[in-house]
Parts: structure tokens; sequence; C-alpha cells
């Protein structure tokens, strides 16, 4: 078969455009990982949360929700959930209710019925409910895996027997918390109970629990340390504290190492940190973040500071200890308060750190909500600048801030106004941009956690 020139340019103008329609198809629909998010809205009669679930565009970050998502959290009030490493399993942490049905657990007014529920991830993303399995403590708030994925560990606020407390604590512990270890099954993800072979109750069998100091807030994994963040009532203290356990990712063992808690100290003239509300772990850097009104004394400078609120950083030394940072405190963005949580994005041509902060904790009100981002240098010494702008926007109160597997997009989960907030990421300066399809997503309830999976088969 021959063609004239007239068809011959009629055919490759033809195979031109299929060949870009084809590749603008092909960019357009490739999912670059998932973006779930818990929430506490009602998702059945039972009054369980629910799972939203997202594809994440890898081309313009935005998000689809996935086939058949959201679902059953398995249990009310969801706080946090946890993948582990492969992506086959997703563990929801599940609070509870307290007596007259509310979500707020305190030591008097304890919840029930909380528990941890155990989904598989299929393909696309889809999750099946398994298992459900218990902590051996009261009132749990926080979970994490190690980064082996062979053990979960879970943070309980209330001891389930504040006797034993002071044969790990010492005698002034009169109350406690816990941290309840599990490990995971690799084939199947059940849990199974890791128990205490250090200290023994009563009975003399090890405690199916690890005692920690009273009025947890948080806890974290680092340098082969499991650190819990903890507000100290007298007589053991005023002020916020550190205990390390020193980790085995063998066994999931706890072992005492340095028995006594570390103070928080803020910059140089030994002011303490009173209300903590996180502790994390991000390129070899521990961070405390603290909402409160501070003054201090930058390093290599004569002039003090006030900050409504800052973030500590550290590095871990001798037996867990924390080791304060050169250049000190970091302030926090004069115009957002409440910090919970930070990433570090490290994939492009500079360092950037990214704070979320929760702001006034008002349904419906993004008043002081956002994120402060900074350029950060880890070698020699640690130094913090603030980005221009400051501070980006976000949802009302946000519960958590992931950058997606690509590295080229951070999202938030908003409490407040029940949204997700999507922003694309700067390589050369970190300034976060809107996204160009759509920067804001409706969830059907009140977020409370969000992780991303690059698992995409």
């Amino acid at each position: 078969m021959k063609f004239t020139k007239f068809g011959k340019a009629l055919l490759m103008s033809a195979l031109s455009a299929g060949v870009i329609l084809c590749v603008t198809s092909c960019v357009r629909s490739y999912t670059v990982g998932y973006l779930y998010v818990t929430g506490t809205v009602t998702a059945e009669s039972n009054g369980s949360g629910i799972i939203s679930g997202y594809k994440i565009d890898h081309n313009t970050g935005f998000l689809t929700p996935i086939n058949g998502m959201p679902i059953s959290s398995g249990g009310a009030n969801p706080e946090r959930a946890v993948l582990i490493v492969g992506s086959k399993f997703f563990y929801v942490l599940n609070a509870g209710v307290n007596a007259q049905g509310g979500a707020t657990c305190t030591t008097a007014n304890p919840c029930q019925n909380s528990n941890i529920t155990e989904f598989a991830v299929g393909g696309n993303g889809i999750m099946t409910p398994q298992e459900t399995f218990y902590t051996q403590g009261i009132n749990p708030f926080r979970m994490m895996a190690d980064t082996s994925g062979n053990y979960l560990l879970v943070l309980d606020h209330d001891s389930p027997n504040n006797a034993t407390c002071k044969l790990a604590l010492g005698p002034l512990a009169t109350t406690c918390g816990d941290i309840t270890v599990f490990q995971i099954n690799q084939t199947t993800g059940r849990l199974t109970l890791v128990v205490n072979a250090q200290v023994t109750g009563s009975s003399g069998t090890g405690l199916t629990y690890f005692p920690v100091p009273a009025n947890p807030i948080d806890f974290v994994l680092a340098s082969g340390y499991v650190m819990t963040l903890s507000g100290l009532p007298p007589p053991a203290g005023t002020g916020d504290s550190v205990f390390p356990y020193v980790y085995s990712s063998g066994s999931g063992q706890l072992s005492l190492g340095q028995n006594s808690p570390q103070p928080i100290t803020i910059g140089g003239n030994n002011q303490s940190a009173t209300q903590a509300t996180a502790i994390v772990s991000a390129s070899g850097v521990i961070y405390v973040l603290d909402n409160e009104p501070v003054t201090y004394t930058p390093s290599g400078s004569s002039s003090p500071v006030t900050s409504p609120s800052q973030i500590v950083p550290f590095t871990v030394g001798n037996n867990g200890a924390l080791q304060a940072q050169t250049g000190g405190v970091i302030p926090d963005a004069t115009t957002v308060v409440n910090p919970i949580y930070l990433i570090v994005v490290s994939k492009t041509s500079n360092n950037f750190l990214y704070v979320a902060n929760q702001g006034s904790n008002v349904l419906g009100v993004n008043a002081e909500s956002g994120i402060a981002g900074y350029t950060i240098t880890t070698s020699p010494s640690y130094q913090a600048t603030p980005l221009t702008p400051p501070t980006f926007g976000s949802g009302a109160g946000p519960q958590c801030l992931v950058e997606d597997p690509s590295g080229q997009f951070i999202y938030t989960a908003n409490f407040n106004d029940s949204t997700i907030t999507g922003r694309s990421i700067d390589v050369n300066d970190g300034v976060l941009n809107p996204l160009r399809v759509a920067n804001s997503y409706t969830l059907q309830g009140q977020a409370t956690w969000c992780l991303v999976d690059g698992r995409t088969d």
C-alpha cells in the first residue's frame, strides 16, 4: 500500500495526536500511592468510626476516593492508625467512649470498649477487616510499629494496676501509664502479647505491659529507645519529661536503661516545658513540640525572643538521654499555635521542616491553624530558618501531616472542619503551593489521623 504525500502527512499527524493523548491519559491515571484518614463520624449503627481512602495522582496530587471506602474502623473514636512494612496489614486504634458516650477519656472517666482492629490491604488499596485485639491498660491513645514491622506498640494513659508502678519506676510512682507490646505475625497479621521479662507482679509472673511515668502525652521509637513524653505531677516534678526504655528489635522487649525521667528544657535559661503536645523523630533528630509562650535567648545572641509556641530539637545520647541541639529552640511562627506534628522533607534539593499547628480548638473555626515551614541543615550542626512566607494554610484543626510517596505533595487531615488539605512542595524554596486541580476535600466526619501507602499493586 502506498500513501500520497498528503496521506503521509495526515497519517503522521494522527499518530502524533494519538501519542500525545496516550501520554496525557497515562500520566493522569497514574496512582503514586494511597492516603488513608481515620474519622469519628458514625459509619454503622454500633457507633464505629470510619476509615476513608484516596488514590493520589502522581502528576497533580489530586485525590480520588477508593472504591468501597469509607468503611467502619471497627470501634468508636479511632485515634491512630498504623500500616506495617510491606503494606499488607493496617491497624486502627479505637479508643472507645466514656460512660456518658463521649470521646473524652480520662483517668476518672475512662473510655470503654477500646480495641485494635486489623485490616488486610488488598489490590487498589481496598481494606478487609480481620481480627480485633485489646491492650492491657486503660485509655489507649497512641500506637506505632517498629521499623521492621514485627512489633506493634500501644501507649495506654493508665496502668491496669497502680500497685505495679513502683516496681519499674521507683517508690514515688503511685500511678503510671503503660505500653502494651504485640508481636505481629507476618503471614496473618495476628497480634500476640509480649510479656515483660524484667518486671514481675505479685504472682511472680511477668507483667503483660511495661509501666511508664504518669500522664503520658506521646511516645516515639528512635536510636534503639522507646521514649515516652509525660507531664509529671508533684512530687515527681512540675515540668514535662521524657522517659527512655531500651528497645529490643529481636524480642520486642523494653528494658530499663536510665530509669528516671529527663526534664525537657527550653532554651538556655533552664525553663522547663509544661505544655508539650508531641514527640517526633525525623532525620535523626528528636523534636519535642511545646504549646506555651516562652521567652529565651537563642544560641549566639544576646537578645531574648518570645515565641507563642516552639519546637525543641535533641539528639539521643548515652542511656537514651536527650542532648540539646546546637542552635537551640525553633520558634513557631507567630500567627499559629498548638504544634501537634512535623515532618522533614528531604527528597528535594534542600531539607525542609514543616510543622502542623492545630490552632484554636473550635469546630469550624480556622483561627491560628496552619503549617509553619523552615529550611534546615543537619551537618555540621542543626539550624532552622523560616521560609518566606513562614506559614501556609491548612484546614481548621489539622491532626496530622504526611508527605506523598513521590515527595511532591503534603496533606493535612483536619478535625474542626472535616477536610483534607493538599499542597505541592516547591523543590527550590520549600514554599507550599495550592494543588492545581483541587486544594481541599470534604470528609464525612472529623479527621483524627492520616497516613500514606506507597504500594499501589
